[in-house]
């Protein structure tokens, strides 16, 4: 009976010890997102206190805003003072004389928005043979209420602001006077995805010719079931590709990457597989959670931890005087030497520990080892996955807020409109100016912009006026 005791006593520690991890889990030792950690959580400093009050130092040089070319300035008026500050004589510009340039003073104010509203006649006249013909509407004009920039804008504040149907009315009625239903909302944001689906094509099949792909998928919610967000974002083209995915297997990660065959910065998921090992990186962001959430158990799977932890943050600051130029690639790869080597032994110890799930995670890591270490050799490959994390930051904000789209035309305007804003803010584009191009093209049945820097082929909106 001692015997049995002692047994369950062990056992119910251990179920005690893996209770207290997952309650202590949060973004520094898990896949879980900063916005879960509880309020008084403490992370660690980025740099240590400098002990200097916050804002501008004594001898910072000061940002002001640039002045407004003067081309660009609506009005201009002239100021003179009337009097002396100090003996309240009387100025007068035509006696006085003025010292140096006159001070600007530029105030920026929005006009009130008036729509303009064009008004199409369409007569009908009668042939002799007896059939009535109605005049078709001019080229380039919508077959609905509502022009393309106002098209492009509902697209913009839905796919780029992230805001509902009933605000995006209420800000149309608000801002710019014009009252538009639900329903018509939804049309709009319909055509601005039937107008951006070639050029997202056409991304994708550039984004597949890279030598270098950063890759994520998170959850989402489409006609209220469960779906998956993938992405995919080439650094060096600026582009990011997004799908909106029932699956989270291999077939939908083979969708995503195409034909793609470069070098694959990745986390640990199952789906990329199919892909090269010998042409993969694993993301060190996301292993570090990982050796910070065993440094918290006892015993001698949290001293594996703490030290897998240090040598991590050791690595990553070598890194980081790699990508500032302190530290040549070749003196870092003599560096890295003895410290990969002792990573993977301790990686090699840790599938022996009696924790269940650090030992299954270091017998992976053991598996999926080449895929560690690319980074050291090749160059232009990150050793974390943070291009594909900032890309995806803006999907998972609008699933909070919108709780994902409710059918499959939604899914693809998300996808669409996700790849748009991603990839030209990467650009530095505008996302307004292209969306309302795009839609201009399609009503003139002219290819829309490309999304590809450099590849800019529809004249400007002016110019087709």
């Amino acid at each position: 009976m001692i015997d049995a005791l002692w047994a369950r006593v062990h056992q119910l520690e251990a179920r005690v010890e893996e209770l207290e991890r997952r309650l202590g889990q949060n973004s520094q030792n898990s896949s879980r997102p900063p916005s879960t950690d509880p309020l008084g959580l403490r992370r660690p400093p980025k740099r240590p206190p400098s002990g200097r009050k916050p804002g501008g130092q004594p001898g910072h040089e000061g940002h002001q805003r640039a002045l407004v070319p003067a081309d660009q300035v609506t009005s201009s008026t002239e100021c003179y003072p009337d009097e002396c500050e100090r003996c309240a004589h009387k100025l007068d510009p035509r006696r006085n004389r003025e010292v140096g340039e006159p001070l600007h003073h530029q105030v920026t104010e929005i006009p009130e928005v008036t729509p303009q509203v064009a008004d199409y006649l369409r007569h009908a006249l009668e042939c002799s043979c007896g059939h009535v013909t109605l005049a078709p509407l001019p080229a380039g004009v919508p077959a609905g209420a509502f022009g393309p920039r106002l098209q492009a804008t509902i697209a913009w504040l839905s796919g780029t602001c992230r805001l509902g149907k009933r605000i995006i009315a209420s800000v149309l009625a608000d801002l710019f006077r014009v009252e538009i239903g639900l329903g018509s909302v939804t049309a709009c944001e319909q055509r601005a995805s039937d107008a951006v689906a070639a050029p997202v094509v056409e991304a994708h099949a550039a984004l597949q010719e890279q030598p270098v792909l950063h890759a994520d998928e998170t959850g989402w919610r489409q006609r209220r079931q469960r779906a998956w967000l993938w992405v995919a974002v080439s650094v060096t083209l600026c582009v990011a590709v997004f799908q909106v995915h029932w699956g989270r297997g291999k077939k939908a990660a083979q969708e995503l990457l195409g034909r793609f065959a470069g070098w694959l910065v990745t986390d640990r998921w199952c789906a990329y597989e199919h892909h090269p090992l010998d042409r993969r990186q694993l993301c060190w962001a996301h292993l570090l959670r990982h050796f910070r959430a065993m440094k918290e158990y006892r015993g001698t799977v949290g001293r594996l931890g703490a030290e897998l932890v240090t040598l991590s943050e050791r690595m990553f600051r070598w890194w980081h005087r790699v990508r500032d130029g302190t530290l040549t690639r070749a003196a870092f790869r003599r560096k890295m030497a003895p410290l990969r080597e002792r990573v993977e032994w301790l990686i090699l110890d840790g599938t022996r520990t009696r924790v269940k799930a650090v030992r299954a995670m270091c017998w992976e890591l053991h598996r999926l080892s080449d895929a560690m270490w690319t980074f050291i050799d090749v160059e232009g490959i990150d050793p974390t996955n943070n291009a594909a994390e900032r890309a995806v930051r803006a999907a998972v904000l609008w699933r909070k807020c919108s709780y994902g789209t409710h059918s499959e035309a939604g899914g693809v305007f998300a996808g669409r409109m996700l790849t748009v804003t991603a990839s030209l803010r990467m650009q530095g584009r505008n996302v307004l100016d292209y969306l309302t191009q795009a839609v201009e093209a399609s009503l003139r049945g002219q290819p829309a912009p490309s999304l590809l820097p450099g590849r800019d082929h529809v004249m400007p909106l002016a110019a087709a006026a």
